[in-house]
Order: C-alpha cells, then sequence, then structure tokens
C-alpha cells in the first residue's frame, strides 16, 4: 500500500483528469457542509466527479453530502468545489475525513474555503446567522497527522496559531461589508459525534471559549496548515445547541435551516472569492 501522499496524488490525477482541470490554474477550493451544497449548482461550465469514482475516497453517506468534487467558476473565478464531505462518525479516521483536503491541497488550491452547519452555543447567536471561525477547540481527541509525517506534504509539528489566515478574514469581513451581510465571529468546537451534544457538554464547550459546536472541519483545517494551505472557514448557524433551547434537535431540520441560509452564503462567496484569490498567491500542484 502507498503512502498517504502517494494516495493523494493518485487521486489529484484521476480528478484532473475527469474534471479537465488546467494545471496551469491555481483555483479556490471551497468545502459545502451540512445543506449547502446546491452552491456549486451556480458554478458555470460546472463538472463534477463522485468520490465513489476516485481513487482512495469512498462514499459520503450522510444527509446533505453529495460527495463529489464540482470544478467551476464563479465570479470569473476558478473554483474546485468540495460538495459534502466526510465525518469520523461514519467510521472514518481523521487522515481519511481530511483526505479530500489532501487532494485540493495536491491540485493547487490557492486557498480553502470551509463552510459548516453549526449550533450555537454562545446564546448571542441565532439560527440563521454566520459566523467567520476565528479559530477552534478539538474535542474529538483525534488528529489527521497521526501516524509517519508525509515529508513531500508539509512539516513533523506544523504551527496553528495562523491555521485562520488573517489576511483571508480581513478580506471576507470586506466582503461582508461589501454585500451588507451581518458576518459574526467567534470560536468552533468539534464535538465526534454522530449524536448531538448534551447540555453539559454545551456548557463545557462554553467555558472553554467556544461559540459554535458542530462535527466537522477541524480535520480540514489542521491539514490545510500542515501543507500551507490559507484558509477560512465559515459556520451557518442552524440551532441552539442543547441547554440553550428547550425543542430536540434533528438532522432535517439542521440541513433544512442550512439550505435557507444558503442564499446570503452565496452571496457573500460571490464577493469573497475574487477577494480571497487576489490575496494570496497562486500555488503549484504537487501532481
Amino acid at each position: 500500500m502507498g503512502s498517504s501522499t502517494d494516495l493523494a496524488i493518485d487521486c489529484a490525477r484521476a480528478t484532473r483528469a475527469a474534471l479537465k482541470l488546467d494545471p496551469a490554474v491555481s483555483p479556490v477550493a471551497v468545502v459545502l457542509g451540512s445543506g449547502l451544497g446546491a452552491f456549486a449548482t451556480q458554478l458555470a461550465g460546472a463538472r463534477s466527479v463522485s468520490f465513489a469514482e476516485l481513487p482512495g475516497l469512498p462514499r459520503a453517506t450522510v444527509l446533505g453530502h453529495e460527495g463529489r468534487f464540482v470544478a467551476g467558476e464563479l465570479a470569473g473565478v476558478p473554483v474546485l468545489a468540495q460538495q459534502g464531505r466526510l465525518h469520523a462518525y461514519e467510521g472514518h479516521d481523521a487522515a481519511t475525513v481530511a483526505f479530500p483536503a489532501r487532494v485540493l491541497g495536491v491540485l493547487g488550491a490557492r486557498a480553502l474555503v470551509l463552510t459548516n452547519a453549526a449550533g450555537a452555543a454562545n446564546p448571542q447567536l441565532q439560527p440563521g446567522d454566520l459566523m467567520r471561525i476565528a479559530d477552534h477547540i478539538n474535542l474529538t481527541a483525534r488528529n489527521p497527522l497521526v501516524g509517519p509525517n508525509e515529508e513531500k506534504l508539509g512539516p513533523r509539528f506544523p504551527d496553528l496559531s495562523r491555521a485562520y489566515t488573517p489576511e483571508l478574514a480581513v478580506q471576507l469581513e470586506a466582503a461582508a461589508r461589501e454585500t451588507g451581510i451581518a458576518l459574526k465571529q467567534g470560536v468552533y468546537a468539534q464535538f465526534l459525534g454522530p449524536s448531538y451534544e448534551t447540555p453539559a457538554e454545551v456548557r463545557m464547550a462554553r467555558l472553554l471559549g467556544a461559540d459554535a459546536v458542530g462535527m466537522s472541519t477541524v480535520p480540514e483545517v489542521i491539514v490545510a496548515a500542515h501543507q500551507a494551505i490559507p484558509c477560512c472557514a465559515i459556520s451557518c448557524i442552524t440551532n441552539h445547541a442543547a441547554g440553550i433551547a428547550d425543542e430536540p434537535l434533528r438532522h432535517q431540520e439542521v440541513v433544512a435551516v442550512a439550505q435557507q441560509i444558503e442564499g446570503r452564503l452565496l452571496q457573500l462567496l460571490c464577493a469573497f472569492l475574487p477577494r480571497a484569490a487576489a490575496a494570496v498567491p497562486p500555488r503549484k500542484p504537487l501532481a
């Protein structure tokens, strides 16, 4: 069996061939979370390939996650979208969860923009809010870099103090002002799932400094930092976390609220992606 680098290169080459990607173009990569996949349908000249058709990628199994790569353009910017993601609670280790982001990096993505659906741990956040993730807390006790280091991809001990690239944060805030879209900011805490957090766990996360909670995103941010890919992330607040509201939590309702937010997210991304592409230099593909 090959190394993770070899697997990522093989998958990247197959993705490039399937999507007819120009290796000289360094796209902005966008990862779409629960209920947010329709963004990919807005790409001009869109063409797609399923995870199941690519080496090293398992199928996505969760409602609201198509599990495919989609290439096209948005507002004149080359975009490579990951429509849906993998999760540890599906039975994958952290390296597998982050593997699609690895592939995006190997393909030469100049920036990685992550989105997710999240629950509000901070009572000042409301369902329907958009939150720029300023930092995260990993409460899963899992890390995608565990195991032999992939020297071609990055260092053994990557620094996470700038995992959320300040230059992209500045441009995202500017895009929000330009469009008149309210953009909160806060700290995101990832739990393992698939069960939702208990009220006590939400209180713990809040005491640790978390504003929102969810079950994704952190592994992808870690591999982006490992590969020196500029990164930013947006949470779509779809519900109050356990203990803040009395209603029981249901994934179908999370997806439904995310779809209601999606129009504003699309408007924000249309304004942000050209700024993001201009703010960071192109990266050369590894494969």
